[in-house]
C-alpha cells in the first residue's frame, strides 16, 4: 500500500457498513454512550460534508459532519473520525479533516466543533472553546471541546447545551447547503 493509492471521496450510502465496522473497531460499543453520539442520535449527519478514504475499493478511514446548535449559534460537529489500525499514522485522518473543513467552508458553515485531543486537532486549526461556554448532553471533559472558526465571531455565538440542529428550539438563519 502506498499513500498514492489512497483516494478521498464523498461518503455514500454504500460506504455505511464499512464505516460502521471502522467505528466499531476504533471506538467499540461504548461509543454509543458518549455525548457526541447522543447528539448524533437526534438527526442524521451531513453526507455531503462527510468523506471516506479508500484503498482500492476498501474504506480505510472516514469522517462525518453533523449540524449542531447551541443557543443562537450554529455549526458542524466533526466526528467520528476513524482510521483502520493498519492505516494509522500515515496522515490519512489529518487529510480527511482538512477535506471536511474545506467542504464546510465552501458550504458557508460558520464553524466546526468537536470533542477531541488538542495535541492532534490543534495543528489542524482547532482551539479550545472557553470552559463553561457550551455543555454537552452527557458528561464530557470540557478541555476536549474544540472549535475551528470559519466566520469570525461564530464560536462566540455557541452557548449553552449543544444539540442536533434538527431539534434546536431557537431559530437563527442557518446556511443552506447545496
Amino acid at each position: 500500500m502506498s499513500l498514492a493509492d489512497v483516494k478521498y471521496l464523498p461518503e455514500t450510502p454504500a460506504h455505511d457498513p464499512e464505516i460502521e465496522a471502522i467505528n466499531d473497531e476504533a471506538f467499540g460499543p461504548g461509543r454509543f454512550v458518549l455525548a457526541a453520539y447522543k447528539i448524533r442520535e437526534a438527526g442524521g449527519h451531513e453526507r455531503a460534508l462527510s468523506f471516506v478514504a479508500v484503498d482500492g475499493d476498501i474504506v480505510v478511514a472516514s469522517v462525518r459532519m453533523t449540524r449542531i446548535a447551541a443557543g443562537v449559534g450554529r455549526a458542524l460537529m466533526l466526528g467520528p473520525l476513524a482510521v483502520r489500525p493498519a492505516f494509522k499514522n500515515l496522515g490519512i485522518g489529518r487529510r480527511l479533516v482538512a477535506i471536511a473543513l474545506e467542504a464546510a467552508t465552501k458550504a458557508g458553515m460558520p464553524a466546526v466543533m468537536l470533542v477531541g485531543d488538542e495535541p492532534y486537532y490543534g495543528p489542524l486549526g482547532f482551539k479550545r472553546i472557553p470552559r463553561g461556554q457550551i455543555s454537552m448532553p452527557r458528561p464530557v471533559d470540557l478541555d476536549r471541546l474544540l472549535s475551528h472558526e470559519i466566520v469570525p465571531g461564530a464560536v462566540a455565538r455557541l452557548s449553552g447545551e449543544v444539540c442536533h440542529a434538527d431539534v434546536a428550539r431557537v431559530s437563527d438563519p442557518v446556511p443552506v447547503m447545496a
